[in-house]
């Protein structure tokens, strides 16, 4: 296990790189911690496998370097790594039985069949496969070759990292739960340093300890589950943590103050010194609440969950929707909209721009 530093890292696919655009990957300098759980968490296209990629040797930088516990592995290839990978589709040997699979990569390191009986043992307890070690892995379901392919990354006890790249992409809807928490589980015994690529936030959320929000080749957060839901970073993640995600909202800043259908708004803290660009409000569904007086809005839809409601609102040509319990208004009703004031944030130009000095 290691701690993995990127540093000064670019990559660009294009020989010689224009501008920032040529870039899949622009500046980015992270540090890994040795036996963190950690989620990469973006959509289709935003560069994490190619960063997944750079790290694991496939790829090597335009520019930068990949650190591992401070011994540049930049130039490295995959063999020196000491990585193990878990990709999307199951990667494993149909003919061989599942013990044969976790033995393969063991017996390639000239381990003794003893240390393999006992490593396997183990592995396969965490999986809860111990009975089928002597099936023949053709005949295996796709969740469960899936976890033979995580179990194959997992039998060594001298990688790394143990990295997932989309790992349960073609395991069925309601198995996927029990893979999640497994992995979780497995993290929290073996305490490899795990990265865990993937665009579905549920997934990200509920396996790693820290999670590294990526769009358009750029990390635009790093934080906890709880730190990403409460306090985006950037407008992006309000969207994209949270079902429904954040409301965003266009206003005007006047003297220090946030304006918003001509109702001042009340916010989490002072406007940090100098934003003032493309100014937006930013506020939680959960945190927005109907009131007899307030922001003037048209309900445009209601979807009643069961435990609750979303009900989507109009204020003016701009969207907001709240989370309701108990009695709901109607479609076409009339409402006034309240905004908790400390879960309230202005963005400018995307980006963060107050203080949580009013926050309670």
């Amino acid at each position: 296990m290691a701690k993995i530093t990127l540093s000064n890292l670019r990559h660009s696919y294009y020989p010689h790189p224009k501008s920032a655009d040529d870039y899949a990957l622009k500046q980015i300098d992270l540090d890994w911690q040795d036996g963190g759980a950690y989620a990469l968490l973006g959509p289709s296209g935003c560069g994490k496998s190619t960063l997944l990629n750079i790290i694991s040797g496939l790829l090597t930088p335009s520019e930068g370097q990949v650190l591992f516990d401070g011994k540049d592995m930049t130039h490295l290839p995959p063999d020196a790594r000491n990585i193990a990978q878990v990709f999307q589709f199951p990667v494993i040997y149909d003919t061989m039985t599942v013990y044969d699979n976790f033995a393969f990569p063991l017996r390639n390191r000239g381990v003794s069949e003893d240390r393999i009986a006992e490593r396997i043992a183990e592995i396969a307890e965490m999986l809860e496969v111990s009975d089928m070690l002597q099936t023949r892995a053709a005949g295996l379901s796709p969740d469960n070759k899936q976890k033979i392919s995580m179990g194959r990354a997992l039998v060594r006890d001298d990688v790394n990292v143990v990295m997932f790249d989309e790992p349960l992409t073609v395991i069925d809807p309601h198995l996927k739960w029990k893979l999640r928490s497994k992995l979780k589980e497995l993290h929290q015994r073996v305490r490899a340093t795990m990265i865990y690529v993937t665009h579905d936030q549920t997934e990200a959320l509920t396996f790693a300890d820290q999670v590294v929000v990526m769009q358009e080749g750029e990390v635009v957060q790093i934080g906890t589950p709880v730190e990403l839901f409460d306090r985006p970073n950037h407008v992006f993640v309000g969207h994209f943590i949270g079902s429904p995600g954040m409301n965003v909202v266009d206003c005007e800043l006047r003297d220090g103050a946030a304006f918003f259908h001509g109702q001042q708004v009340a916010l989490e803290g002072a406007v940090r010194e100098g934003m003032t660009a493309s100014p937006q409000i930013g506020i939680r569904p959960e945190f927005v609440s109907l009131s007899d007086n307030g922001i003037s809005a048209r309900v445009r839809k209601v979807a009643d969950i069961g435990r609750h409601a979303i009900v989507e609102t109009r204020v003016g040509e701009q969207k907001i929707s709240l989370v309701v319990e108990g009695e709901t208004p109607m479609q076409g009703d009339e409402v006034f909209l309240q905004f908790q004031p400390a879960q309230t944030r202005l963005y400018c130009d995307g980006w963060l721009a107050t203080t949580q000095e009013g926050a309670q």
